[in-house]
Order: C-alpha cells, then structure tokens, then sequence
C-alpha cells in the first residue's frame, strides 16, 4: 500500500512538473508571436507558397521564385550603384551619357526596382548570353527602343563586347544598328520605325501621312530572320497627322484639314499597333517571341521640351506622390488590349508573346532624363541616361527569357 502511494505521489510530481514546462513553453511562444507579428508587419511577412524551381546564374543555383507580378513594386536605394559607368563602357551615345555631359549628382544610379511580392534578380550577362547563344534579336520602335538596345549592350560589357557591323547594313548607323557576339553567335539589331506603319511627310509644315493598315516594311519584312522581337513606340503618335485606311486620308490628329474628321492621337496608336500585330501572326515563317514594351512615360515640368519645360527632379516618386492615371494610364491600357488579342491569337498559332508592362514602373522615375544635359539647348524628358532607370527593362527581359529557357 505505502508503495502504492509513493509511486502516486511521484506521478503527481512528475504531471506538475509537465505542466509548468508546458505553461512555460506556450509563455514564450505567446512572446515570440507578439514580437514577429509587428515585424512582418512592417517587413510584410508571407506565408511561403509553392512555386516551380527557377534556375538562376547567379552562382548557378536553383532558387525558389514565388510567382508574382514583377512590374508592381517600388523603387528602393540600392547604394552599390549600377552594373557600369559611362567609362567602363564605350558604347553609349553622347545624348544618354548624362554624367559626361555635366549631371553632377549621382543618386539617379543608385536605384533598383522592388517588386511587392518577390525579388527581381540582378541582370547576369552570363546567364543571358547563355541563353541567347546562337539567336538574334530586334528591337523595333523609335528612339526609346534604341535606348533600351544601348543599355543591353553596356549590361553585357562586363563580360564581352560585340564587333559593330552597323555600317555593312545601312549608310544611316543611328537609325538603323547591327552588333554582332562572336563567341556567342548573338547578334543585336535596332530598327527605327516610330510610327510601326507605313508613313509620309505630306508637306513641308510637317505634317505626316499614316497608312494605319500597311505594317511599316523597314521591319515587317525582316523579323522571319529573328528569334526575339521586342517593340515598342510612343510619342510620335502626337505630332499633327493624317490617317489613311485604304489608301484614304479618312481621319486626323492636329490636322487642321476641312472635311476630314478630327480624332484623338490614342486612335492612330491603337491602330498602329492592331496593324503591327496582325503582321506578326499573318508572318508564316516567323517563329520567333514576341516582346511588347509599352508605353514609356516622358517627365516634363511647367512645359514641353519646347516650350521651356525640364525634368529636374533628382529622387523617384514614391507611391504615395505619383498617380498612374489620365494619359500615360490611356496609352498603356490601348497597348496591352491590343496586345492581349494579339497573344490569345498567337496561342492557338502556337506562337510566343511576352508582356514587358513597365509604363508604371518607369512613370515613378522623373529623375531618370538627361534633362539639361545634352548636345542641344532643349531639355530631354523622354529618354533616358545611361546608366540608369532604363537598365531596369533589361532586367524584366532577362526574368522571362530565364524562366522560358527553364519551362
């Protein structure tokens, strides 16, 4: 009997023993809950979702990426600066060669693009020549698409620089730029087509003459020979101009003409790119991807570029100080409609069709322009310096050609 009650009492000394370690394991459970709640908070924990294994170059690891919309984020300080300078690499143009031209300060550079939901890994120009070896590419726009092919170049200068074969291809080398990797048979094109379609001058005021339903030939009767086409265009669309359809001038924008009917520049844009893209899925021996960039944002302040207006800011807008709304809003919803058609089409066809959205991400970066400083007196606050925000758009083209060449 008195074993029997000893051995009781040690089970009860025992349970309570249990019990205060137990009240003591959820106390600091409680603590550690009430101290990492406020931190994701503010740090915006979440919870961990199942993705498909990305692989990346950078230190050739594979590494999980939550699948998210990369084109929505913020600008963050990034104070290691950017992949190069206008001294390590030759090939920038003298107009977006900003710090050459005199732009003292340097906190433009030293920005990268957040994403609200995942990271956006840092362009690799190994990884990327890698994946383009034996390939070529277009860029197929106005001056902002030239823009975009100078910063890849300067991307891919840490590792090789092209031989120029501009000059075997055209008498009009800043127009028209063929640059060609020999150890990675990559060759780089740029074709300038503002407009997409088939235009004129039609007087000596200035006056252009679109032909919204004929594909501009300068590009739609070579992209058979390319594996990725990236296009875009923009702020040619605005200058005073006829729209013919049919081989009629049925509409105007800024015309002025009697008995021709007046209609906002969006309708020539959207028609334009409806005309490209038609091209693109009617063309039977394009196998190629197709790249949308859309509408890039200019940031002129108290007027235009002749008019006296200037893009002087020296930081991005945060969230809170730009609204993305009104035109730049308008321009981007008209490419991506006609875009989405487009892709659903492609789709059946078995084609390829890439949406680089960036009108958001680059309207938050007034101070990314040469503004003042350039060649000629007028402020510049379409393009953009390099280095800079532009480098950003290599960025997203290297994301989805990365995660092509892995599914």
């Amino acid at each position: 009997m008195k074993l029997l009650h000893s051995s009781l009492k040690l089970q009860n000394v025992k349970n309570a023993i249990y019990n205060a370690q137990h009240k003591i394991f959820l106390t600091i459970l409680i603590l550690l809950s009430l101290v990492a709640f406020p931190l994701c908070l503010e740090y915006s924990c979440l919870p961990l979702q199942r993705s498909s294994m990305i692989s990346n170059s950078f230190g050739n690891k594979e590494i999980e990426e939550k699948q998210c919309s990369i084109f929505s984020g913020k600008w963050i300080p990034y104070l290691k600066g950017p992949y190069y300078t206008n001294l390590s690499c030759n090939l920038i143009d003298d107009e977006q060669n900003c710090v050459k031209l005199g732009r003292n300060d340097t906190d433009f550079m030293k920005w990268r693009w957040k994403p609200n939901e995942c990271e956006l890994p840092m362009f690799d120009a190994i990884r990327f020549l890698e994946i383009v070896t034996n390939k070529s590419m277009v860029f197929v726009g106005d001056s902002v698409g030239r823009n975009q092919m100078e910063s890849l170049l300067c991307l891919l200068s840490s590792t090789t620089y092209p031989e120029d074969l501009s000059r075997n291809y055209s008498s009009d080398v800043k127009h028209f730029r063929r640059y060609y990797y020999v150890d990675y048979n990559f060759t780089v094109v740029t074709l300038w087509s503002p407009f997409l379609v088939k235009s004129n001058n039609v007087d000596s005021t200035g006056l252009v003459s679109l032909n919204l339903d004929e594909p501009d030939e300068v590009w739609s009767t070579q992209i058979e020979k390319f594996d990725y086409l990236i296009i875009s265009g923009g702020q040619w669309f605005f200058l005073p101009l006829v729209y013919y359809e049919n081989g009629k001038g049925v509409k105007c924008h800024m015309c002025n003409i009697n008995n021709i009917t007046s209609v906002p520049g969006f309708y020539g844009y959207k028609m334009a790119f409806r005309t490209a893209f038609r091209k693109i899925l009617d063309t039977k021996n394009y196998k190629g991807e197709t790249f949308l960039r859309t509408f890039s944002p200019s940031h002129f302040e108290n007027g235009m570029w002749n008019s006296g207006g200037s893009c002087a800011r020296t930081r991005p807008y945060t969230n809170k100080e730009m609204k993305y709304d009104g035109f730049n809003m308008d321009m981007n919803e008209i490419q991506v409609e006609e875009f989405r058609v487009a892709e659903e089409e492609g789709r059946i066809k078995g084609m390829k069709f890439h949406l680089l959205n960036t009108t958001e991400v680059m309207l938050m970066r007034p101070d990314g322009h040469p503004n003042h400083h350039k060649l000629s007196s007028s402020a510049d606050c379409v393009h953009w310096c390099l280095p800079g925000a532009i480098d950003v758009l290599n960025e997203f083209l290297m994301y989805i050609l990365n995660k092509e060449k892995i599914n």
